[in-house]
């Protein structure tokens, strides 16, 4: 087992992976920019090295700064955390060069996944359900049309490179196709260097279905269910819930067994996600996600698997030790992300925490790296906490986390508290009857009054 893991990453989920290591009994390194001096995870890691100024390029996604922590706190292993570096196949391949662990998948699999038009090939390899569309990059307005005769209206116009919905246009017909080919090329290009497009059949209702994967490498795989991620607001996600009140026992199963198949076949290492659209009763992939999701809190409390401890153990060479058979889901779970934004305008809200209070109780879970004096930066994304609530069924675990959301205390900034409260509370929601599109069009109508 590792000594010593350097965490690269900041915020809640660097702090998340300081506790799994040192209930591990391995000691940590905390990188950190100027402006996250004074994070909790840096006061509580065993060590901590300034990569840099606040920028990301010059700190965070600074690959020679933390490589040359690595080296001077002599670290066995760097774990990547989400964003940032975390899907960065180069990075992964550079850690290993340098001769330390890269506590993730191999850098193969990274870049496979992180390519939209490849990981579309590779998924139907795999035998993954795919939505009908372009075999692969569309080249040209001529082979957008008759991709678009082949597939039909509407279609959905989708960066290669790209994700967070930048490089997305829809055209509902022909007439919309040429200026949506060329919106989606010109949006590509600008956001991510590529302007590489591709084009599948645009789904009017579907839910966010994603299946979290573990595996080690040497042919251990396991699933451990389902995460419902379709309360999204411009494919930002800000509820999520498992197991999703949407699928039945039969799809569950069905969708768990050709995610294990997949990964077997891949020779996958570590956590990962695969992401699906889900609609009258099909499923189809939309990406992989190679890393820890924000969201891996609420398939950990219906589990009581820690994803975290898994990745480093299979980091470093153990096998999961597990079957499927040995995975079993309890009761229901929620997390609810909270941001430093306004609730109603969602304009960043960076600043001093006047006063901060956790929610607390039987079943309530907070992971955030706040407390009252601590000043939220500007530079970064504005998650300030997960408020992660379990319960037996899922009538009460929405008892729980309306109670939990009360209790939570943030103050001296504005926060989306209040919208979770509103959201929650919703009939629709209540009822489980929501689409990715939901959030957008509740909003719309509360705006017109």
């Amino acid at each position: 087992m590792f000594e010593k893991v350097l965490i690269a990453n900041r915020g809640e989920i660097a702090l998340r992976i300081h506790r799994a290591c040192r209930e591990m009994g391995i000691a940590t390194v905390a990188v950190h920019s100027t402006a996250d001096a004074d994070a909790m995870h840096v006061r509580l890691a065993d060590e901590s090295v300034c990569i840099g100024p606040p920028p990301p390029s010059k700190s965070y996604l600074n690959m020679a700064a933390i490589l040359s922590a690595a080296t001077i706190t002599g670290a066995d292993a760097i774990h990547p955390g989400v964003g940032f570096l975390s899907e960065n196949a180069d990075f992964a391949a550079m850690v290993e060069e340098h001769g330390y662990v890269f506590i993730g998948p191999e850098p193969a699999h990274i870049s496979l996944m992180g390519d939209k038009v490849r990981a579309k090939e590779a998924a139907r390899e795999l035998g993954i359900p795919v939505v009908p569309g372009s075999d692969g990059a569309v080249e040209g307005e001529a082979e957008a049309r008759r991709v678009a005769a082949e597939v039909g209206f509407p279609l959905l116009i989708k960066a290669a490179a790209g994700g967070g919905g930048r490089g997305m246009k829809v055209a509902r017909n022909e007439g919309e196709l040429m200026a949506a080919y060329s919106m989606a090329r010109a949006e590509a290009k600008a956001a991510f260097g590529n302007d590489q497009v591709y084009m599948e059949r645009y789904l009017g209702q579907p839910r966010h279905i994603e299946i979290q994967v573990l595996c080690d490498g040497q042919g251990g795989v396991v699933h451990l269910g389902e995460r419902d991620c379709s309360l999204q607001r411009r494919h930002q996600k800000l509820l999520e819930e498992a197991p999703s009140p949407a699928l039945n026992a039969a799809e569950r199963k069905r969708i768990g067994d050709v995610a294990i198949e997949a990964m077997r076949k891949l020779g996958y290492r570590s956590a990962g996600t695969l992401e699906f659209l889900y609609e009258n009763g099909e499923f189809f992939f939309i990406e992989m996600n190679t890393r820890l999701q924000v969201e891996h809190p609420i398939s950990e409390a219906i589990t009581g698997i820690d994803l975290v401890r898994e990745q480093i153990r299979v980091a470093a060479g153990a096998t999961l030790g597990i079957t499927q058979n040995d995975i079993k889901i309890n009761g229901h779970a929620i997390e609810c992300r909270l941001n430093a934004e306004d609730p109603a305008t969602f304009a960043p809200s960076p600043g001093l925490v006047t006063d901060y209070h956790q929610a607390g109780g039987l079943g309530v879970r907070v992971d955030s790296h706040l407390y009252a004096g601590y000043r939220v930066p500007p530079y970064y994304d504005s998650l300030v906490a997960k408020l992660i609530v379990h319960g037996n069924s899922r009538n009460e675990c929405l008892m729980r986390l309306r109670r939990a959301l009360e209790e939570m205390v943030i103050d001296g900034i504005k926060t989306t508290t209040p919208l979770h409260q509103e959201m929650i509370a919703q009939p629709d929601f209540i009822d489980g009857n929501y689409d990715i599109h939901w959030l957008e069009r509740w909003m719309a109508e509360k705006a017109e009054g």
